[in-house]
């Protein structure tokens, strides 16, 4: 049973949302600003910043929506012009192959997204959250973190790393009244692990292989990702959130079991 975060809310809050332009990004922002939230909205590309303007529009909720493509240097100082109550760190690619194949400039592409630029984020905004003595970084880490995902590693490894640093900054900024939680998605049907998958293409034709194509895994079983918004909702809005929230609960009860059975492989 995934744990639940007490029902006792905070009152309204500011937040600031990375990958804000999609999937629950997207579903999050318009959600918590119809809940009467100041949403700032992060999307990666000005075509984004667009859509989902329209799209609060069309919602009749306020949305603040920024460019803020968070390996840029200069839209992250222009994020941190503002001082959110929340973090949502929630950016993110996906790249497949296998291990053996993948190229290393696409590897350091997902590390460069997922855990560099994410922390440079995490970065500014804890530093910002320690003067002002309170605040909460939620970062969007993956199931993937947690357990083995084969023709996904370099992704379920950036996921692993988010891990570790979330780990270190839960105890190094408690005491000075900064939280940082970590929500963990499973498959949700948001396109992101279809189009992750799919990334493989563009380079696995493009020079000799010494490993066979690896099995195409088909996604019938993704869930829907109303789900996971409204976990990531309630861990924002919770006075006291668990530190992992994962969705659904199918993938908790399969992360613990493989996590218990690494104990006791042998190769």
């Amino acid at each position: 049973m995934a744990a639940q975060p007490t029902r006792k809310t905070m009152p309204s809050q500011t937040v600031l949302i990375t990958g804000a332009g999609s999937g629950f990004g997207k579903g999050v922002a318009l959600g918590l600003a119809a809940r009467g939230h100041r949403v700032i909205a992060g999307c990666h590309i000005w075509p984004q910043v667009t859509e989902l303007r329209q799209a609060a529009a069309e919602a009749g909720v306020a949305l603040e929506v920024i460019k803020f493509d968070v390996t840029r240097e200069i839209d992250r100082a222009h994020a941190l012009s503002y001082q959110p109550d929340v973090l949502l760190n929630n950016a993110g690619v996906m790249e497949s192959g296998p291990m053996t194949e993948i190229p290393l400039p696409v590897v350091r592409e997902v590390f460069e997204v997922n855990v560099f630029a994410a922390l440079a984020v995490a970065q500014g905004f804890a530093q910002q959250m320690v003067r002002r003595g309170a605040g909460r970084i939620v970062w969007v880490s993956s199931v993937a973190g947690l357990v083995k995902v084969p023709f996904d590693g370099a992704y379920a490894a950036s996921k692993h790393a988010v891990e570790g640093i979330c780990s270190a900054l839960r105890e190094e900024l408690k005491p000075y009244g900064v939280q940082v939680v970590t929500v963990n998605p499973g498959a949700f049907r948001t396109g992101f692990n279809d189009t992750g998958m799919e990334s493989a293409d563009q380079w696995w034709g493009q020079a000799e292989r010494s490993v066979a194509p690896w099995p195409k895994r088909e996604l019938k079983r993704q869930a829907d990702p109303a789900e996971m918004v409204a976990a990531i909702i309630e861990v924002i809005e919770a006075e006291h959130p668990p530190y992992r929230t994962v969705r659904p609960e199918a993938a908790e009860r399969m992360a613990r079991e493989e996590q218990a059975e690494e104990w006791a492989l042998r190769v």
